[in-house]
């Protein structure tokens, strides 16, 4: 028990490490661009990233599964990523674009895969993935909001230094990883197939209808995850908030209440209807901003800025437990891998391009005179959602739910990570 416990608590400083990288500047990484006459480039900073998920998850889904343990790849990519962040600020202060964006492409190649590494640690070591995992992942969030508080307490949120605060973490982190439990390659001395550097194991899962409908509409829906990402710290910086990145954490203390619900909410939701809720929520925070934003209406952000708990843990958390349940053991790893590929990757990279887009060709102004330009942008991504959420409401259905008993004892969930549809 006591054994069990310590491993739980060396997780969570694992996830609590892994989000206060990320805290300290990616989501005022447009904040910064803009503060700094790169405002153009903002969606497209954000895509790359998305390109970088799709070509690093696969190859390190197949080393880990095949050759090294997780926590040794989670190290070594946190500590080149740590090195390639420190010189990220340069290429900003010199107005250097495309220098910038190659360092953003190689930095998310380290970043992107640390997702599905963290997750495959995780299930690998905690007994009851439903009722534990949601208590170490909530970490993650708490580490995102320490960082917000310390950069936007600092007066760094539209400052590069906030990403070189990051790159001192990230190395410090990539060490402790080496301190992690120990999780194995699965398939380690098994001969090396074309099937593997295809990733046509996890590719299976497509043929499960379900979980395709769900792929699809996750995607989809990241055209809002995007547009918030990469836009929302702008928008509160026309409207005129101070300290934008301490604001922006109204929405992981959120997420840590959600997130700490999850199995409660399960028990009662099942899949489904936990993801159309996290639907529901994207669609009223978008409508927040775009009817707030004309008036500067505060409290509609921060009700906006609230809902990313339901939006966040109850669909894109949600989603890597639902992954884990159908996916078999032999491919777990390649499994989380093929999730974040699709969202952080296809889905990070098409929100981006589109949500850039949408903003490139509607906010054309600055401050209170882009207001009003600011209520367009937002409807776009609320329509969206709303869409979304109509197609999964008719097309998903929780063959899981079906399937287990409500007890959800040891037993129930091992049988349920055997089911297919």
């Amino acid at each position: 028990m006591k054994r069990n416990s310590l491993i739980v608590q060396r997780l969570s400083a694992m996830m609590f490490f892994q989000y206060f990288v990320l805290g300290t500047w990616f989501a005022t990484l447009g904040f910064i661009l803009s503060q700094h006459g790169l405002s153009s480039i903002i969606g497209t900073a954000y895509s790359i990233g998305g390109i970088a998920a799709i070509i690093s998850p696969i190859v390190l889904g197949m080393i880990t599964d095949r050759f090294f343990s997780s926590q040794k790849v989670l190290g070594i990519v946190n500590i080149i990523g740590g090195f390639i962040l420190w010189f990220l600020p340069a290429q900003i202060y010199s107005g250097n674009a495309t220098a910038f964006l190659w360092l953003m492409f190689l930095y998310m190649l380290c970043f992107n895969p640390t997702y599905s590494l963290t997750n495959n640690i995780s299930f690998y070591n905690i007994k009851d993935t439903v009722k534990t995992f949601p208590l170490v992942r909530v970490f993650g969030t708490i580490g995102f909001i320490f960082a917000g508080l310390i950069i936007g307490g600092l007066g760094y949120s539209g400052s590069p230094v906030s990403i070189q605060i990051g790159a001192f973490v990230s190395v410090f982190f990539g060490l402790y990883c080496f301190t992690l439990p120990n999780t194995p390659a699965p398939a380690k001395g098994k001969s090396l197939a074309i099937r593997d550097l295809l990733f046509l194991d996890a590719f299976s899962l497509l043929k499960n209808r379900y979980y395709l409908v769900f792929i699809i509409c996750t995607v989809l829906l990241f055209i809002d995850h995007a547009a918030y990402i990469s836009f929302s710290s702008v928008f509160l910086g026309d409207v005129g908030i101070e300290n934008v990145s301490s604001f922006l954490t109204i929405g992981q203390v959120s997420e840590i209440v959600f997130m700490l619900l999850i199995p409660i909410c399960f028990r009662f939701l099942g899949f489904k209807y936990m993801f159309l809720a996290g639907m529901v929520a994207w669609i009223l925070r978008m409508s927040l901003f775009a009817f707030g934003a004309p008036a500067s209406v505060i409290t509609f952000m921060c009700i906006a800025i609230a809902l990313h708990g339901l939006c966040w843990d109850f669909f894109f958390v949600t989603g890597y437990i639902y992954t884990d349940k159908i996916a078999e053991a032999k491919v777990k790893s390649q499994a989380q891998g093929l999730l974040i590929m699709f969202t952080q990757g296809i889905g990070m990279f098409v929100g981006s391009a589109i949500a850039g887009n949408i903003f490139n060709h509607t906010v054309t102004a600055h401050g209170a005179a882009s207001l009003s330009q600011w209520k367009t942008f937002w409807l776009y991504p609320a329509g969206i959602a709303t869409l979304v959420a109509i197609v999964f409401l008719l097309l998903f259905k929780d063959k899981i739910k079906e399937k287990k008993s409500t007890s959800f004892d040891r037993k129930d969930i091992e049988e349920s990570e055997r089911l297919q549809a």
